[in-house]
């Protein structure tokens, strides 16, 4: 059965501190893998598994002071992100964080949205 999560019972926070007007989170996680082959064949005979990436992006109404000087001071931080929907729950933990870039938009009758680009050394999903 999948778990579908509802973005008004959720909550995402940076070092503990809930991101007001945040409009959304995305995450990818990708390995870094390589095929050994055995000589004279075709085939795989083996896998090898190397560096694991963590990327992501906070998507916030506006703008965020606390990410602003995160990324003003080189910072690293930690995201909590707390998924729900009833009685379902899955809790993610970003660890050491740092953010890479920042982008602002904003049209003509709508908001500004600025969007927070992230790397983790780990992602922790309960």
């Amino acid at each position: 059965m999948p778990q579908i999560f509802n973005a008004f019972a959720s909550q995402v926070k940076v070092n503990d501190e809930t991101i007001e007007g945040l409009q959304s989170i995305e995450f990818a996680q990708a390995k870094n893998r390589q095929d050994i082959g055995a000589i004279g064949t075709d085939e795989r005979i083996a896998v090898y598994f190397g560096l694991k990436l963590v990327t992501g992006r906070l998507r916030v109404a506006s703008a965020n002071a606390t990410l602003d000087q995160l990324l003003q001071d080189n910072a690293r931080f930690s995201i909590t992100a707390a998924l729900k929907h009833g009685d379902q729950a899955r809790n993610l933990s970003f660890d050491d964080c740092y953010l890479d870039d920042k982008q602002f938009a904003m049209s003509a009758q709508g908001h500004g949205e600025t969007v927070y680009a992230f790397t983790a050394t780990r992602l922790r999903e309960e």
